[in-house]
């Protein structure tokens, strides 16, 4: 059944809205996918905080001509889903580039970061990356590294002390 002019209107706004919101946007298209595949996919990407809205390629259209990006989503074969990420820049790219390594159904078209239209192989490369929290965790230890590295220098000293005096204790007896 086709969407009245007020569903369409409301979609648009709603779209407009989370296009604005988002930090990086993935393209795909998930038609053909079985309900609870889909609901899985979207289940996911509830949990990392990601925006799921598959729509038409105008209403599309119209939400980036309005806040004025440069995506031609008629480019696109198949159905659009968007994934919009409001948190993670990266996390829209990996929940989906995880998801199509076991669903080939599911196609990346492309993406946005920082306002800009990146193909479907820089949201795969995206997908590649660490998560934040890996990421902060090595910046945590490249930062300590000389700390402990320093601590470890000054207890070597007096390691080597007191083997030595433990040396001069044996022998003398």
């Amino acid at each position: 059944m086709p969407k009245s002019r007020e569903q369409k209107q409301t979609t648009l706004k709603l779209l407009a809205s989370w296009l604005k919101d988002a930090k990086s946007i993935v393209f795909a298209n998930f038609q053909g996918l079985k309900v609870s595949e889909a609901t899985v996919l979207r289940r996911e990407c509830r949990k990392q905080n990601i925006k799921v809205l598959a729509t038409k390629k105008t209403l599309l259209k119209k939400a980036c001509e309005e806040l004025g990006l440069n995506i031609e989503p008629e480019k696109f074969s198949g159905g659009v889903a968007v994934f919009m990420g409001v948190e993670d820049e990266v996390a829209p790219a990996k929940t989906v580039a995880n998801f199509a390594k076991t669903h080939e159904i599911v196609s990346i078209f492309g993406g946005m970061l920082e306002g800009k239209m990146v193909d479907a192989s820089v949201v795969k490369s995206l997908a590649s990356l660490p998560s934040k929290e890996a990421l902060l965790a090595k910046m945590v230890g490249a930062l300590n590294a000389p700390v402990s590295g320093f601590v470890n220098a000054l207890s070597g000293n007096l390691r080597n002390l007191v083997g030595v005096l433990n040396n001069i204790k044996e022998a003398k007896v």
